[in-house]
């Protein structure tokens, strides 16, 4: 009886010894293939210092320029976009004294996840949640944010949810936050056009597609969201490195299913996306952007009653999505009057 103990104990440990080092080896591997890909990523020189910190469940990558003293304001990109689309931005606000953070969002560039075990999730609670916690690592109390696409849900996000820590909002597009129960709604037929890739992402074949032709699908999604930008391959390409990412496909594809409600978010986020799907204000102040992109809805007025504290609005003609990198003067100084109505 005693040998069948011992037998059984030794086996226990053996197993236990290797799930510790499958563990280890995995985590391992992961910060490898992290560091890897983060010497592979070059940078323009205008967004600064490419940096990394751990924040969260992430090890996020981001630039920083500015003083260190200066008022400090995260620049936030969208999908399929990078930090690159500000590379135009972040001098001119340098040049006014503003710290200036860019990060690379999770899937995207030098941003990697710190466990193989974290789900690789796209939802909008979990994206913004990651900036908060980018800020409590490099202690930054409050900020100015400003953001496109993603980045843009990303910033009224952390303006609804912790106003406490956003000094001044900057939103190309207005108020995106997603509700998953008006998501659920059809749309005209024009409009619903305009979402294709969303239901090609949430089949199989899409996923497939999106994942062999991740450099030419999103130089297309760049075409159209913005028609009359006529961007070289070079600027394309500075971007493109960071679809490179291994999350990168697995993020985006959750992204879009997550809204369609074809995909789970993770149960620590619930409490946040039922206060989402509340609709919240926005107090803090505010400037929204309206582009060609958003065609009716250009003019603001579909979302301005949601922002209840200073709020302006801006309309640009002839620009498309990527409002920083078509128009980076009218942003930066959307950023710079916005600090302004805190003054």
């Amino acid at each position: 009886m005693f040998e069948i103990l011992k037998y059984k104990f030794s086996n226990a440990i053996a197993v236990f010894a290797l799930v510790i080092f499958s563990s280890i080896s995995a985590n391992a591997q992961t910060k490898k293939t992290s560091a890897q890909n983060a010497n592979s990523v070059k940078t323009a020189n205008s967004l600064g210092t490419l940096k990394q910190i751990n924040a969260g469940v992430l090890n996020i990558g981001y630039t920083e320029a500015g003083p260190a003293n200066g008022t400090p304001v995260i620049l936030l990109h969208g999908w399929p976009y990078d930090i690159h689309s500000f590379e135009e931005v972040v001098p001119m606000l340098v040049s006014k004294g503003y710290r200036v953070i860019a990060p690379y969002l999770r899937g995207s560039g030098t941003t990697y996840f710190l466990s193989e075990a974290t789900p690789r999730n796209g939802q909008q609670s979990a994206i913004a949640s990651d900036i908060i916690a980018f800020m409590d690592a490099l202690k930054i109390d409050k900020a100015i944010v400003g953001g496109f696409d993603w980045g843009a849900r990303t910033a009224v996000i952390m303006a609804a949810l912790w106003p406490e820590r956003v000094k001044g909002l900057v939103s190309v597009s207005g108020y995106l936050i997603v509700n998953l129960e008006t998501n659920k709604q059809p749309l005209p037929p024009a409009a619903e056009l305009g979402w294709w890739y969303q239901y090609y992402f949430s089949t199989e074949r899409g996923e497939l597609g999106y994942a062999k032709n991740t450099y030419d699908f999103n130089k297309q999604i760049w075409k159209l969201a913005s028609p009359k930008w006529d961007f070289d391959t070079a600027t394309f390409d500075r971007t493109a490195q960071s679809f490179n990412n291994p999350d990168h496909v697995a993020i985006v594809i959750h992204n879009y299913r997550w809204r369609l409600s074809l995909a789970k978010g993770e149960s620590k986020y619930d409490d946040l996306e039922k206060r989402l799907a509340a609709r919240p204000s926005i107090t803090v102040p505010a400037i929204t952007i309206g582009s060609d992109f958003d065609g009716a809805a250009a003019d603001g007025k579909s979302y301005a009653n949601k922002f209840t504290g200073k709020h302006s609005h801006k309309m640009l003609n002839g620009i498309g999505h990527n409002v920083p990198q078509e128009d980076p003067r009218a942003f930066a100084d959307a950023i710079i009057e916005v600090d302004g109505y805190t003054k």
